[in-house]
């Protein structure tokens, strides 16, 4: 990991940097308040040491995303888990440039493709992931406990 750095700040005063533990309570608010399936607090704990736990802060925390590298056939993949904006934060791109810096933290680690799973109904997310170069891999039927299916996605990182 050596040259990449750990903070980088963007237009609108927006900073991307590693979260924290202090974080947590902010990251938990918000991904409460997106997603009919939230994760529980304590998930979020696991990945404190994951280079790709970022989140979006100014006045405080205001979007977050995780993710982490997975095993596949004898060379990583990176894994998006979950990215969020905070509802009254949505549509100033903070969403997209979690999603850079996320893409770019899992190039530097080596990965030369990044996949996800997203609800088939979230236009929105799917049209943020779209512009990504993020393409649709498979379906994984009745994903979500509410029966949704989930759609896998993926992008190669290699040209970043």
């Amino acid at each position: 990991m050596t040259g990449v750095t750990t903070t980088v700040t963007t237009p609108g005063r927006v900073t991307i940097r590693r979260a924290t533990r202090a974080d947590l309570l902010s990251i938990h608010r918000i991904e409460k308040q997106s997603f009919p399936q939230p994760w529980p607090y304590r998930a979020f704990v696991g990945f404190l040491s994951e280079p790709g736990f970022l989140v979006a802060s100014d006045a405080g925390v205001v979007g977050y995303a995780v993710a982490d590298t997975v095993p596949n056939h004898g060379r990583a993949i990176g894994h998006l888990k979950d990215l969020a904006v905070d509802p009254d934060r949505r549509g100033e791109g903070i969403g997209s440039r979690l999603l850079d810096r996320v893409l770019g933290t899992l190039a530097a680690q080596g990965v030369a493709r990044v996949k996800l799973e997203v609800r088939e109904s979230n236009d929105r997310a799917r049209s943020l992931y779209r512009r990504f170069g993020f393409e649709r891999h498979h379906t994984v039927p009745r994903y979500y406990d509410d029966t949704e299916d989930a759609l896998v996605l993926v992008t190669d990182v290699t040209e970043r």
